[in-house]
């Protein structure tokens, strides 16, 4: 049977929304991409480029020295160093204590359940410089008052032992997605390990944590970059220890400290710009490669989690 033709008039409407379909889509990805690209093309310039108005993005002077300059100031080793201890130790403890507690909440009935789970929802909506005060208090003095107390501030148990009890950096959302998707897994699975004589416990770590291995993988990455990224936090219970985003947050100073030796001097604004952005390109480069190499998986998790859909 001959395929009917589609007529001009057709035609000319499918080409004119194709048409406009990539000028939308490609003015929305330049949108969202204009940053990261501004950033790459100021973080390899040289600070005259910046005072250069026939300079848009392409360098004229090509230098490596803005980048090198600008580890150099943000002590980047052992930044680097510091923040992974604290980023992936607290993400892979809270990723855990997480898990445990979303399946609680999928697959127990017990008292007061549904108050708990909206203190959970609560977590979600609370802002953390609603508790930080709070927090400081009891890290100030942590123990048992009259018995001993522990002065805990500037140490690193301020942010391992909310992540190993659930009450980390967005730990609510987190205990969601895990929540949602143990939901949605048969409970053949358990009685089947039930039946083979394993308790609650090993049921959970033999059966569903393999069957959850994208959820895992997708929370600890939502994890790491919140992590990665959190100041407020960290300046809260941090006076000495160096990370990522607090060096970042104290670029301006220690450029002029190790490059003029006074941190009052006076640099132009827009020579500033090419060290700021080449921090902002340092400090997210390690992520933007892990998610390049975990995308697909990351994409499967969030479709499986019922983030979205």
């Amino acid at each position: 049977m001959a395929k009917r033709k589609k007529s001009p008039k057709k035609r000319a409407s499918v080409r004119i929304w194709a048409f406009f379909r990539f000028v939308i889509l490609f003015g929305l990805g330049f949108v969202i991409m204009y940053p990261l690209i501004y950033m790459v093309s100021c973080a390899f310039r040289d600070r005259a480029d910046m005072s250069d108005p026939t300079v848009m993005w392409i360098p004229r002077h090509f230098t490596l020295d803005i980048i090198r300059e600008t580890m150099e100031a943000m002590d980047f080793g052992t930044t680097l160093k510091n923040t992974l201890v604290l980023n992936i130790g607290c993400s892979i403890v809270q990723v855990f204590s997480c898990a445990v507690t979303g399946y609680g909440f999928a697959r127990f009935s017990f008292r007061g359940k549904k108050l708990l789970f909206g203190v959970v929802i609560m977590m979600i909506l609370v802002p953390t410089q609603v508790i930080s005060l709070p927090l400081y208090s009891e890290f100030r003095f942590f123990g048992i008052k009259g018995l001993f107390t522990v002065n805990l501030i500037d140490s690193k148990l301020t942010m391992y032992l909310p992540a190993m009890t659930a009450n980390g950096i967005r730990s609510g959302l987190m205990i969601l997605i895990f929540r949602q998707f143990f939901r949605g897994l048969p409970r053949e699975l358990e009685d089947a390990a039930y039946i083979d004589g394993c308790g609650p416990f090993m049921t959970f770590v033999r059966v569903m944590v393999p069957n959850a291995a994208s959820a895992f993988l997708t929370v600890f990455l939502f994890s790491v970059v919140w992590y990665w990224n959190d100041y407020y936090v960290s300046t809260t219970f941090f006076t000495n220890t160096k990370t990522v985003a607090l060096m970042l947050t104290n670029l301006d100073s220690e450029l002029k400290m190790r490059l003029f030796n006074d941190a009052s001097v006076s640099i132009s604004p827009r020579e500033e710009i090419v060290w700021k952005e080449a921090g902002c390109l340092i400090s997210i480069a390690p992520l933007l490669l892990m998610y390049v190499c975990l995308q697909k998986h990351f994409t499967e998790g969030i479709e499986r989690s019922g983030i979205v859909g």
